[in-house]
């Protein structure tokens, strides 16, 4: 056995999640702790029963979870490190659903349809909404789940995520290779869901290998939330596929220094034994991360772990999320803020992601101008798009 299987296997037989098993046995609770990551895949708590073993749910918590119409799951390992008694923890907002998600506002019911931007794909006998999911500039999105480890709750295509379990088939990832080998300007592949990781090593490996053998695409990256979420997925052997088709960026949303907790900490760190790159996404939250002094602690925190900050996205349009969307405006604010009091090293680019599926880095020179509400905003094509406002 290696000495980094060793050391990982040490790690998790003295985490703070073993503690937690022995805790919740003995105060009798009846609700087992898994400690292995496909387990806790397997297992996630999905009803108000099982969650309220383990949190003191709030009369809005208890509310949303039966009202919201969109899955709710969410695994023991984050359960372990939410504030048992405040509905206030950044963890626990993120995740457990509350009454704001049945509220819908008009600019969201716009949303409801969009499923794929990239229309010339169902030539490829593709079905909208899966697999391809964007195609801009060099770039395009794959869609290679619908899984997640737990599904938060401000999800951008929470539509697509956890509704009837699906996972690219080879047929499917058959029709997207044709696609790339045949779109020569695509150089950057990212793999998205869902998140990826859930995917078993075997799996992602028949998808790296195959990507890694069209001549045009030079950079892989994957979005995801698993070392923050479920830390124990990444494994040695998981590295050793990711290490083999270089350059492969693994780009992890963290959205609070709560959530850079230990084991968290091992399994970043282990990625980066193996020379995979790390980059950072941030969703900018309201009430929860829209404070100078705590993005600023997270960015330091990123940057300490050998992270590099790379965006901090404003939430997207979609249903039952008004309340996790600051204004751009105040967005703004905060990116001033931090150019005075951190180094721009550790400061991510502002991005607004619009409904016709472009990026725009958001600074004040890319604002034309605004009203009550709404904010009008220029891409990197001249192009002007209105991004509603509610305050």
């Amino acid at each position: 056995m290696s000495s980094k299987s060793t050391e990982t296997e040490d790690f998790i037989k003295a985490s703070p999640l073993r503690s937690a098993q022995e805790t919740h046995t003995k105060e009798n609770t009846n609700q087992k702790i898994y400690t292995d990551w496909y387990s806790q895949l397997r297992h996630k708590i999905t009803t108000i029963q099982k969650l309220s073993k383990f949190i003191n749910l709030s009369t809005e918590e208890q509310r949303g979870i039966i009202h919201s119409k969109f899955p709710f799951a969410v695994n023991t390992y984050l359960l372990e490190h939410m504030d048992v008694n405040s509905e206030h923890c950044p963890i626990r907002k993120q995740f457990i659903p509350t009454i704001g998600e049945i509220k819908k506002l008009p600019e969201e019911l716009l949303e409801e349809g969009r499923t794929c931007d990239v229309p010339s794909s169902t030539s490829y006998g593709l079905k909208p909404g899966r697999s391809i999911l964007r195609h801009y500039l060099d770039t395009v999105i794959i869609l290679v789940t619908n899984n997640c480890a737990s599904y938060c709750r401000y999800c951008a295509v929470r539509n697509f995520v956890g509704q009837h379990e699906w996972n690219i088939t080879h047929g499917e990832f058959g029709l997207v290779l044709k696609y790339l080998k045949e779109h020569n300007e695509v150089r950057q592949v990212v793999l998205s869901g869902g998140d990826p990781l859930v995917l078993s090593d075997e799996k992602l490996e028949f998808l790296l290998s195959h990507i890694n053998k069209i001549k045009n695409i030079d950079l892989v990256r994957i979005e995801t939330r698993i070392p923050v979420i479920l830390p124990q997925r990444i494994t040695p052997k998981l590295c050793e596929v990711l290490s083999k088709y270089q350059p492969v960026f693994i780009d992890v949303t963290i959205n609070h220094t709560k959530e850079m907790t230990q084991a968290a900490t091992y399994a970043c760190n282990l990625l980066l034994s193996y020379g995979i790159p790390l980059v950072s996404t941030t969703i900018l939250l309201k009430n929860i991360n829209d404070k100078v002094q705590i993005l600023a602690d997270l960015l330091y925190s990123l940057v300490k772990s050998r992270i590099k900050p790379y965006r901090l996205i404003q939430p997207e349009i979609v249903e039952g999320t008004s309340h996790f969307r600051p204004t751009i405006v105040s967005g703004l604010r905060l990116i001033r803020q931090l150019r005075s009091c951190i180094t721009s090293f550790a400061i991510p680019e502002y991005i607004v992601n619009t409904r016709e599926g472009t990026e725009i880095i958001v600074a004040p020179e890319s604002v034309v101008s605004r009203t009550k509400n709404s904010v009008m905003l220029k891409d990197i094509f001249g192009h002007v798009h209105i991004y509603p406002e509610t305050k």
